[in-house]
C-alpha cells in the first residue's frame, strides 16, 4: 500500500503547559480543537483528571482510580479552536500550580455506529487511527461494539462511567494472546488474565466485552479510547530492558513528543509519561504516573527522544528493570505519512 504525505501543518497530538490562576482560563496554543484531554497537576498531588467530546465537558474520569464519572462545573468547561477552558477546581486550575494537559484530536460530535452488537456513539479521526467510543452493556455473556475505525485498535482504555470499575487496558503486545490478559491503568499491577474482551481478539470494525454480572454490570455507560498506529505518527509497542543506563534503543520511526510505558512482568510497577514539553532537553527525565496523584519527578523514566525513537537512560526498573517486558505507546506531534491520504474524521 502506498503511503500518503500529509501536510506537516497537521497536528493530531500536542502537549500544553499551563500555570494555575484559580479561577477560569482559557488554555489556548493547540493548532487543533481538542477531543480529548487528559490533565495532570506537575507541582503538587492531585487526581489525573480526563475529558472528552462524547461525554461532554465538566465530566471527568480520573486514571488513578476506579472511581466512577464525576459531573462538576468547575473542571474542564468547554473546549475551543485552540484549546479548552477550566474552571477553578484545584486538580486542573489551582492558583500557581504548573500542569500539563496531554490532547488529542478525535472527529469532534459523535455520530451513531451499528457494526457491533449494541449501537456506540464514536468520534472518528482516521488519519490519527484513533477513536472514542461511548456505549451502554446490554445483558449477556459477550458482546460487539463498533470502533469506527478501518484497522483494528491496538490499544484500548476502557472505564465503566457509571460504576467503580477498574480501567481495563487492552495492548496487542500485552505477551501472546493479548485478547486474553488485562492491565489495569489504575494500578500498578502486572498483566492479569481476565475476560473483559470475550477473549476475542479486535477487528478493524468491532472490538468485545461482556455485560450482565460477569463483567460490567447490564445497563452502565462505558467509554474506551481506541488506537492504532499510523506510520511516522503513533507507534504501540513492546521492549525488554536490560537495567542499565545505557538501555535499550526502541525504534518509532519519528521523533516521540509523548512516551508512556508499563512493565508487564516481574514485578508490579508504575506506568510512566513521558513528554517532550516537560524536558525539551535530552535526557528527558520529567515523569507523571497515570495510576497515581503523586508530582513530577526526574530520574524514573530518563530517555532520550531520538530522530526515529526512544533510547532508555535509565536502569529504574518502572522503565528499564533487567529481562522484563514493557509495552508503550508513543505519538509525535505532527504525521509525517498516513495510509489514508486525506481521509479524516471518519464515520
Amino acid at each position: 500500500m502506498a503511503y500518503t504525505t500529509i501536510n506537516k501543518s497537521t497536528d493530531y497530538f500536542n502537549t500544553k503547559l499551563y500555570t494555575g490562576n484559580g479561577s477560569t482560563q482559557s488554555v489556548s496554543g493547540l493548532e487543533f480543537k481538542p477531543d480529548f484531554v487528559w490533565i495532570k497537576e506537575r507541582s503538587s498531588t492531585s487526581e489525573n483528571k480526563l475529558f472528552d467530546v462524547v461525554r461532554g465537558v465538566q465530566k471527568a474520569l480520573s486514571s488513578n482510580t476506579s472511581n466512577a464519572e464525576e459531573d462538576q462545573s468547575n473542571y474542564l468547561t468547554s473546549f475551543h479552536e485552540h484549546g479548552f477552558v477550566v474552571g477553578n477546581d484545584g486538580a486542573v486550575n489551582e492558583n500557581g500550580q504548573t500542569y500539563v494537559a496531554w490532547c488529542w484530536k478525535a472527529g469532534g460530535a459523535a455520530v451513531s455506529n451499528t457494526d457491533g452488537d449494541v449501537t456506540s456513539q464514536v468520534s472518528v479521526n482516521e488519519e490519527a487511527g484513533f477513536s472514542i467510543v461511548s456505549f451502554t452493556t446490554t445483558a449477556g455473556s459477550g458482546f460487539s461494539i463498533g470502533h469506527g475505525l478501518s484497522k483494528a485498535p491496538e490499544v484500548i482504555l476502557m472505564k465503566n462511567r457509571d460504576y467503580a470499575n477498574n480501567w481495563d487496558v487492552y495492548h496487542h503486545k500485552n505477551g501472546s494472546n493479548p485478547e486474553q490478559y488485562r492491565l489495569i491503568l489504575n494500578s500498578t499491577t502486572t498483566r492479569q488474565q481476565q475476560p473483559y474482551l470475550d477473549n476475542s481478539v479486535p477487528t478493524s470494525t468491532v472490538f468485545r466485552t461482556r455485560g450482565g454480572n460477569n463483567w460490567y454490570p447490564t445497563g452502565n455507560k462505558i467509554i474506551a479510547y481506541c488506537w492504532y498506529a499510523v506510520p511516522g505518527y503513533s507507534d504501540y509497542g513492546s521492549y525488554e530492558g536490560n537495567g542499565s543506563t545505557d538501555g535499550s534503543f526502541i525504534e518509532t520511526g519519528f521523533r516521540p513528543a509523548f512516551v508512556l510505558t508499563k512493565i508487564i512482568d516481574g514485578i508490579n510497577e508504575n506506568w510512566t509519561i513521558s513528554d517532550n514539553k516537560r524536558s525539551p532537553i535530552n535526557p528527558s527525565d520529567a515523569i507523571l504516573r497515570p495510576d497515581e496523584t503523586s508530582q513530577e519527578t526526574s530520574g524514573a523514566g530518563t530517555m532520550d527522544f531520538l530522530s526515529n525513537g526512544f533510547k532508555l537512560r535509565t536502569s529504574d526498573t518502572k522503565t528499564n528493570r533487567d529481562g522484563s517486558t514493557y509495552v508503550y505507546m508513543a505519538f509525535a506531534e505532527r504525521p509525517h505519512v498516513s495510509p489514508f491520504g486525506s481521509q479524516a474524521n471518519a464515520r
